[in-house]
């Protein structure tokens, strides 16, 4: 098992997954579960979609790249980002395909609540920054934007060949995201692989720099991927139904799944990986702690944790 939660010195529940770290040339340094059963990566892919906007024509700013790569939590900074980046291909929010929403942050719905909103908004969709990229990209190409959602296009077709040769691993048969977008299949070893080349090639450059220079942008202070990219030369992003990839600047790839969909146990999973093969250590796990192990909560107080229970296998 990954992990188990226990509280007050009782284990009441355990966690399976995989989770796998590679180095540079995509060879694996440890592993642990099935790392070859498919799922799919949901907004773990977001770093790869953006690099084929960018690829497209998109041309966007570091600060527009890091929220195309995100899932945003809809604070105003965010939100102006995505208006930003939709006004510069001569759009606006209802270009958008991606379906209305609420902000997933309870600070930033309450910011909108007292602003006196009263329906959700396709902005506010914290995959809008996502589709504002997709949408400068085919402005930029000259491809239909009514339509750029939809498997055959162009688009689309190019996210699913660079994913593949990205990760070694074809992203088909695709389904359909949260977000109306394409979902890609992927393995927990593919997925390492796919995140080891963020961290080691210069074509996705931009998109590792922008990830780990905002990662505030990326997710939530304190919170799982952007926690990573904070404390050490990385770049993170996790997805929904608990997967994570991390790339680091060094080329090590790592990824990490929770069968059971839990994001907190994908990512300490993924922590607790790299601190097994030596990748960090010192002020980085320290960083890391409530990370790698969360606190459990009961009558608003630290009643337990959620502890690693798992050790990699050397090849």
């Amino acid at each position: 098992m990954l992990a188990e939660q226990i509280r007050s010195g009782l284990v009441e529940t355990s966690h399976d997954g995989a989770v796998v770290v590679v180095g540079e040339d995509g060879a694996v340094l440890g592993a642990f579960g099935d790392i070859d059963r498919p799922f799919y990566l949901r907004s773990a892919a977001k770093p790869f979609q953006a690099l084929v906007s960018q690829e497209a024509g998109a041309r966007l700013t570091p600060l527009e790249l890091a929220v195309v790569s995100s899932s945003h939590r809809g604070f105003p900074v965010h939100l102006a980002i995505v208006s930003s980046i939709l006004a510069g291909a001569g759009l606006d929010e209802e270009a958008l395909r991606c379906p209305p929403a609420w902000p997933i942050n309870d600070a930033a719905m309450r910011l909108v609540a007292r602003g006196g909103a009263v329906a959700p908004r396709r902005l506010w969709h914290n995959c809008s920054g996502k589709h504002a990229g997709f949408l400068r990209a085919c402005v930029a190409s000259g491809w239909p934007t009514a339509s750029y959602l939809e498997p055959d296009h162009p688009l689309q077709v190019r996210v699913r060949a660079v994913v593949a040769e990205l990760s070694g691993h074809s992203p088909e048969p695709v389904g359909v995201d949260g977000c109306g977008a394409p979902v890609l299949r992927t393995t927990t070893l593919a997925m390492a692989r796919l995140f080891g080349r963020l961290g080691a090639e210069e074509r996705l450059s931009p998109v590792f720099t922008a990830m780990h220079r905002y990662p505030a942008l990326i997710g939530a202070n304190g919170q799982g991927d952007s926690a990573i990219a904070t404390a050490a030369y990385a770049a993170a992003k996790g997805g929904a139904e608990g997967c994570i990839g991390i790339a680091f600047g060094s080329g090590l790839g790592v990824a990490a799944k929770c069968w059971d969909g839990s994001g907190e146990v994908a990512a300490l999973a993924a922590v607790s990986a790299l601190a097994q093969v030596g990748a960090i250590g010192g002020a980085v796990v320290t960083a890391l702690e409530e990370v790698a192990r969360p606190p459990v909560l009961g009558g608003g107080e630290r009643v337990g944790i959620v502890e690693p229970r798992f050790r990699l296998e050397r090849p």
